[in-house]
């Protein structure tokens, strides 16, 4: 169902980097999750950038869940 979402990137050529990327994400043949290392409450937020900012822990992308 369309809910609006927008994807955005930094410095990346949408059509020659994220779109293949996405296709393959489509396809099952890539796993975005697996770059996930910490997933914290909203409420936790701070402490989430503190850790990713200072690549503690082992921290590579931080999800929050409100």
């Amino acid at each position: 169902m369309n809910r609006s979402l927008t994807l955005r990137t930094g410095q990346c050529h949408v059509q020659r980097y994220m779109r293949p990327l996405l296709d393959r994400i489509e396809r099952g043949e890539l796993d975005p999750t697996r770059v996930i290392t910490h997933r914290l409450p909203l409420a936790e937020a701070p402490h989430g950038y503190d850790i990713f900012t200072n690549k503690a822990d082992g921290c590579e992308k931080v999800v929050l869940k409100p």
